[in-house]
């Protein structure tokens, strides 16, 4: 049986989690010359439904209506030193449908035989070339936004609908690094921490992000036209970057991470209304309710739960996350 993942697995000598950098990063062009150029029904795109990072990627694929463009292929939650397993779990396939691996470890080694990195996913795989061209969710999801445009409908297209807007490009990449740090990677550098001091300072860290973020959500409110996203009347990139991480606060990452200093929906008003209104929203806005639909609580707190070697799967919050009154 492979050997789970630990906390010990996680952290340095020094007992701070630092993120390794993905190692595949090739990218799909419109470019029938490209290397990888755009086709449908050439690439599959490996995920897991508790991972944050996977869940980036299972989020535009929705906004965007890429279902019968890209394959997905998801795996169960359950971590191990051999990477994410097909359990025939709730979502999970039974084994890779498309080599009858049992393994995400297997694909990475078909790849490169002498592959010695993580196996992570998202993982962007190629059927002709049968390799992984990118395992680089912030990568992965650029692309996605205008590769492929010319396969869905015109008012799922960047152009019609822009998730990165030239204009707001600059702003949306400074709050992409920081919230990153100190939110997206921060709640990890807690959770997985080894070591008290390492803990003391990430967990400081994580909730100055948190209050950065309600800052800038309370000065939207405070214009002339209040805006219900991050930067307009839209969604972009950085809310959905954001969104992986906060609709995991108070179900995982306030328990189990032990980021449990405040907790979104009592502590952070603007931050919770924003979280709402994008979970429960069915319009056009979400293709239909691509963020509810990708969602999947039971994944995330079991996966989180046997990533730190526990055997306890916390049963609450009662409700995951509020309704809009």
């Amino acid at each position: 049986m492979a050997a789970q993942a630990t906390m010990a697995n996680h952290a340095d000598k020094d007992g701070h989690f630092r993120r390794k950098p993905s190692q595949f990063r090739d990218w799909i062009r419109d470019d029938p010359q490209a290397e990888f150029p755009a086709e449908k029904g050439r690439y599959v795109l490996y995920l897991n439904l508790g991972c944050p990072w996977a869940h980036r990627t299972n989020i535009v694929h929705k906004l965007k209506g890429l279902e019968n463009v890209i394959q997905v292929v998801v795996t169960g939650c359950i971590l191990t030193s051999e990477g994410w397993l097909y359990d025939n779990s709730p979502g999970s396939e039974p084994h890779d449908p498309l080599y009858g691996f049992t393994k995400h470890s297997q694909l990475y080694f078909k790849a490169d035989p002498t592959y010695a990195g993580r196996y992570t996913v998202p993982a962007l795989w190629d059927r002709k070339r049968e390799t992984i061209v990118n395992n680089e969710s912030s990568e992965i999801i650029r692309m996605l936004y205008t590769a492929f445009d010319r396969f869905v409908d015109p008012s799922l297209r960047e152009d019609a609908k822009p998730m990165l807007p030239a204009d707001r490009l600059a702003e949306i990449d400074v709050m992409n690094e920081w919230v990153y740090a100190k939110i997206n990677n921060g709640v990890y550098k807690c959770g997985f921490a080894t070591d008290q001091d390492a803990y003391d300072t990430n967990i400081k860290s994580l909730f100055e992000g948190l209050d950065d973020v309600e800052a800038h959500l309370a000065s939207t409110h405070l214009a002339t036209s209040p805006s219900p996203f991050l930067f307009g009347d839209h969604i972009t990139e950085a809310d959905i970057r954001l969104y992986t991480t906060i609709v995991r606060f108070d179900v995982a990452y306030h328990t189990l991470f032990k980021c449990n200093l405040k907790m979104i929906r009592h502590d952070y008003p603007k931050l919770h209304d924003w979280l709402r209104r994008i979970y429960w929203d069915t319009s056009a806005e979400t293709n239909a309710g691509a963020f509810r639909k990708t969602t999947d609580f039971k994944a995330i707190k079991e996966g989180y739960t046997h990533s730190l070697k526990q055997s306890i799967v916390p049963a609450g919050p009662e409700v995951e996350v509020l309704p809009l009154v």
